[in-house]
């Protein structure tokens, strides 16, 4: 099982529609201890270095983003079982993305698709697929290959 308390999503800018507030809230509150941190959205080196100013001691930096090799549900699971306890910072660029120095001290680089989608969609996207992980790694019904 996932300790969602031990991911946090470091996202750049707000969250501006409603819809997605909501959905974001939704799987929030289905892990509980999971947070987004929200972060000024400006040019990518200063975004690189507030995200890295975030970062706690503690954590490993996931770099989203749409340059990886993307994996399945399942894999994403497994590979978050595989880090047990250990503490997660996800990081969401803003529209220009992350800037490569950042992505390649990242110690995981993340696709959630080939497509790319707006910060805010991708913030979504990876809070459903946190759920979706704990859901496959429990046993739930919720995920349906």
């Amino acid at each position: 099982m996932l300790n969602p308390s031990r991911y946090r999503i470091l996202a750049i800018g707000k969250v501006r529609k409603d819809w997605i507030k909501d959905g974001l809230n939704l799987y929030i509150k289905r892990l509980p201890g999971l947070t987004v941190t929200e972060l000024r959205s400006s040019e990518p080196q200063q975004e690189a270095e507030a995200i890295q100013a975030s970062l706690r001691h503690n954590e490993l930096l996931v770099a989203l983003t749409e340059e990886a090799k993307p994996i399945s549900s399942i894999t994403f699971a497994k590979h978050l079982q595989k880090l047990g306890s250990q503490r997660l910072a996800f990081a969401i660029g803003g529209a220009n993305g992350l800037s490569p120095e950042l992505k390649s001290a990242a110690f995981w680089n993340l696709s959630l698709s080939p497509l790319t989608f707006p910060h805010e969609i991708a913030r979504l996207l990876l809070a459903e697929q946190l759920y979706r992980a704990q859901t496959i790694l429990s046993g739930s019904p919720y995920h349906r290959s």
